[in-house]
């Protein structure tokens, strides 16, 4: 026999279980907890920050990433600039011929920077 459960009774079950799990982690059986949130205003105000983009042509491009993240720029992309799809497997063997967004562009510090590097033996 099927049997069906209705949405109080759930309901009510699961406020049960939350207070039962409350009790269990040594806080009164009344008692509710509520996680904590960032303040939506906080998000808003990192999301909106926007830096001036460094000039890195010509420079090592290990040095070039270190000082894009010593100014904010977390989100940061590489590409062969010579066009043979290569992986930029130690950074410090390349040098920085070009670069998106222009440099001095002010831009979002979530934006994606692309950093279009040469080998140095090239």
């Amino acid at each position: 026999m099927r049997r069906t459960i209705t949405l109080a009774a759930t309901a009510a079950a699961l406020g049960t279980a939350a207070i039962a799990a409350g009790s269990a982690a040594g806080q009164p059986a009344g008692s509710t907890t509520h996680a904590r949130m960032p303040a939506q205003s906080a998000s808003v105000s990192i999301d909106a920050r926007r830096a001036r983009v460094p000039n890195e042509i010509g420079r090592n491009h290990q040095a070039a990433q270190d000082d894009l993240q010593a100014h904010g720029f977390f989100n940061l992309r590489e590409r062969d600039c010579t066009g043979r799809g290569r992986l930029l497997l130690f950074d410090r063997n390349w040098k920085v011929v070009r670069q998106s967004p222009r440099p001095g562009a002010r831009v979002s510090v979530n934006r994606a920077i692309t950093l279009c590097s040469v080998k140095y033996s090239d």
